[in-house]
This record gives structure tokens, sequence and C-alpha cells, in this order.
């Protein structure tokens, strides 16, 4: 089993930045993806970044520029730097790691960015 405790949101004015943290615990496999997803009442889960153990990223459309995903394998853990927030990127943000099959979730984090 695995544990995901993500950490580091909060309240934030417009053009802030924000840096998100995720630590993961338990069994976990050498091969596997870590990403942020992020959710608004009402709607889907989307999809804001991965990155894979060897260091290869994917990010939404809407945060390429702005957001940057690392991660510390030693630790286990990824990290979301959020730089020039928006209204709109006010959500609950979810770690996510994949390991083959298994797909495990953070409880999340909340987000507000203000205008």
């Amino acid at each position: 089993q695995v544990q995901l405790v993500e950490s580091g949101g909060g309240l934030v004015q417009a053009g802030g930045s924000l840096r998100l943290s995720c630590a993961a615990s338990g069994s976990i496999s050498n091969t596997n993806v870590m990403g942020w997803y992020r959710q608004v009442p009402g709607k889907q889960r989307d999809l804001v970044a991965t990155i894979t153990r060897g260091g290869t990223t994917n990010y939404a459309d809407s945060v390429q520029g702005r957001f940057i995903i690392s991660r510390d394998n030693a630790k286990n853990t990824v990290y979301l730097q959020m730089n020039s927030l928006k209204p709109e990127d006010t959500a609950v943000y979810y770690c996510k790691l994949t390991s083959y099959s298994l797909v495990y979730w953070g409880r999340g984090t909340q987000v507000t960015v203000s205008s």
C-alpha cells in the first residue's frame, strides 16, 4: 500500500506563487509516475503536470510556462512550483502516483487565488 500526503496549499493573491509538496510512503515501486491534478466543484479532475522517475515532464497547456513539476526520488516526494497564479487556478490539488496498473491518490490540498 502507498500513502500520499500533500502540503503547501493556501490562499494567495493573483500573480503570486505557491509550492506544493507530496510525500509518498509505503511499498513504492521504482517504476512510477507522479503527478498533480486539480478539481473544482462540479467538474472533473484535470491533469496539471506529471513527471516520471527519470524526470520526463508533461504539462497541461493552461499551466505551461507558469508551473514547474519536480521530484526527489530519494525522498519519494514530488513538488509543484506554481508561479503567476491566476484566479482560475483555484481548485483542490491532488497528488497521484501510478505504478503499472496501480493508482494512488492523496487527499488533496486547497489552493485559492484571489483577484
